[in-house]
């Protein structure tokens, strides 16, 4: 009796979300003139389409591992998984030398393909206001708890873009719009969202269930970093052009650039889709420049997607909704796993921006960096001026 209610309070909390997300992203405020839909149409509709296919990269990823075909694939994952974690002294972390290109087969051979190709077509697809605000409470693979905390990101995203797009405001009008954004996104819903502080680099690269997405699944993980760095690169575009109008008119190019990256229906490209979680320090300084609370929040929230679909991804793993939120809980926690602000910095330019896709509209043939993630250490140095 107690499982029928909680499947029924399950069903009503995701029913009663994605009536609530329909009505603020129906809102006509998102197509009224300066807003992202109205200046830059493509990108709104892709965004869309980002968040259908982020929901689906998590099924996708528990179809497969409930596929008894899959059976073979899981154990080899777990091995290699268990392998790295013993290397490492403990966590499976670094996304270091060992990590697989994205263009190569994971270890779900056909069954990886064939949900890349449909995923590919959604990403690709036209979809309404109201599927992608109800993409996350009908993913099947997170719990309500997790799809409520995705979904009031998105719709600090939203506002935080339709803020930018919005040319008809100084930078200075801009700033303090982000700022009650900032304030808005913390107190309307203080549950469902994440640290406005940085967190520290082990929460994300030596979790105990790390690299099971990237290793497990190099295709959907690249997917899904790619269109991060396409929203993180759009934004720097944005916001440089209004910063500096030499810059002016360059969003064409991060599209041309995204495209490129996702490739074939089934992610064969000659350009390398991201490896590294795209970071905002690296990929929109500018973000960063004009609000380091708001760069924080993003970062926050592509770290945990990320980190759920490792989760997803592990193998033969128990109780896997309770993990679920315990992860959640890290990342929306102000006291858990805190860095310093320059730690926060260095890791995020510690993979490279190669790594990480690339500059949004610099140029960058191959990686910057010498040496991998875990090979470097610490042995950085960086020099960041602080915001003004």
């Amino acid at each position: 009796m107690n499982t029928i209610f909680t499947k029924i309070e399950k069903q009503t909390s995701i029913l009663t979300l994605g009536l609530a997300l329909a009505v603020v992203i129906s809102t006509p405020a998102l197509a009224q003139s300066g807003s992202l839909r109205s200046e830059f149409p493509e990108l709104a509709n892709l965004y869309n389409a980002f968040d259908v296919t982020q929901a689906g990269i998590y099924d996708a990823i528990a179809d497969i591992n409930s596929n008894p075909a899959s059976q073979d694939g899981r154990m080899e994952l777990k091995m290699h998984l268990d392998m790295m974690a013993e290397m490492s002294g403990g966590g499976h972390g670094g996304h270091g030398g060992m990590s697989m290109e994205m263009d190569m087969d994971g270890h779900f051979g056909e069954l990886e393909t064939e949900a890349r190709i449909s995923l590919g077509e959604t990403v690709r697809g036209s979809h309404s206001d109201n599927a992608a605000g109800e993409a996350f409470a009908n993913s099947e693979a997170l719990t309500t708890h997790a799809a409520m905390v995705l979904a009031h990101g998105r719709n600090f995203e939203s506002t935080l873009w339709n803020v930018f797009a919005d040319e008809s405001t100084t930078i200075y009008q801009k700033r303090m719009a982000i700022d009650e954004a900032v304030q808005d996104y913390l107190t309307s819903d203080a549950r469902h969202a994440v640290s406005i502080l940085p967190k520290e680099s082990e929460l994300y690269l030596e979790h105990p269930y790390a690299d099971a997405f990237r290793m497990g699944y190099p295709k959907l993980s690249g997917l899904l970093y790619s269109n991060q760095w396409l929203q993180l690169a759009s934004l720097e575009a944005i916001i440089i052009a209004q910063v500096d109008p030499q810059f002016a008119g360059r969003v064409p190019l991060t599209l041309e650039r995204y495209w490129n990256k996702v490739g074939s229906d089934t992610g064969m490209t000659m350009f390398p889709a991201p490896s590294e979680m795209p970071s905002v320090p690296a990929i929109s300084p500018q973000l960063y420049s004009q609000s380091p609370q708001a760069a924080v929040i993003i970062d926050n929230l592509n770290m945990l997607e990320s980190a759920l679909a490792d989760v997803v991804a592990y193998p033969n793993l128990q109780n896997r909704d309770v993990v679920i939120d315990q992860v959640v809980e890290q990342y929306t926690s102000e006291d858990m796993y805190v860095a310093e602000t320059m730690d926060y910095l260095l890791n995020a330019l510690r993979g490279g921006i190669f790594n990480q896709g690339g500059p949004a509209i610099g140029d960058l043939s191959r990686s910057e960096r010498n040496r991998t993630r875990d090979a470097m250490g610490m042995n950085h140095t960086m020099i960041m001026s602080a915001p003004n």
